[in-house]
């Protein structure tokens, strides 16, 4: 078995759901997907972070790092990082906070300072619906003077998001598509 199908096994065991759920949108689910359990496992994590490197470096555009919004990013971004320690290319991470801390610094991004203006990020999800948290993750990134490439994702759930970030011109890539997992139409 490859690795892909290990991860997608650990995925449908450990993350998928069918019932009857309300997602983040207000919208009603008869599916949730919840990658933190897959994301969070050892084996799930390494999987992850070699996946989505295999899938960065066949690409053509360069990218200095890997950034997402907190909370469901940040496994993928460390799964990612890590994997790519030992490459010629390591991609540190920058987590974006929903909301600007209220103490300190007050900043939106963290992790951001070991870059320069223009850098290149790919936006990283552990899955895209329409791609609104997403969004605000480039909109933070480009609000600091970076410039993003593309988005990638675990999961897309094939509800438009995809389409929403290739109309912007950037790459968009899902290691896996819901239809993958769905047991029920």
């Amino acid at each position: 078995m490859r690795d892909r199908d290990y991860l997608k096994a650990l995925i449908q065991e450990k993350s998928y759901r069918e019932g009857e759920f309300l997602l983040s949108s207000g919208k009603p689910s008869s599916y949730y997907i919840d990658l933190k359990p897959a994301a969070l496992d050892p084996k799930g994590a390494v999987w992850i972070g070699k996946l989505f490197m295999e899938w960065i470096s066949g690409q053509s555009f360069r990218v200095d790092g890997v950034a997402g919004l907190t909370l469901g990013a940040d496994p993928v971004l460390m799964a990612i990082t890590i994997a790519s320690a030992g490459t010629s290319t390591p991609l540190p991470s920058v987590i974006v906070r929903k909301e600007a801390k209220k103490h300190g610094t007050g900043q939106y991004l963290e992790g951001a300072q070991v870059f320069g203006p223009g850098a290149k990020f790919l936006v990283v999800e552990d899955v895209v619906t329409t791609g609104a948290s997403a969004q605000k993750a480039i909109e933070r990134l480009q609000d600091a003077g970076f410039e993003v490439v593309g988005v990638i994702t675990v999961v897309d759930r094939e509800e438009g998001g995809a389409l929403h970030f290739q109309e912007q011109g950037l790459a968009f890539f899902s290691l896996y598509k819901i239809s993958q997992f769905r047991q029920k139409p």
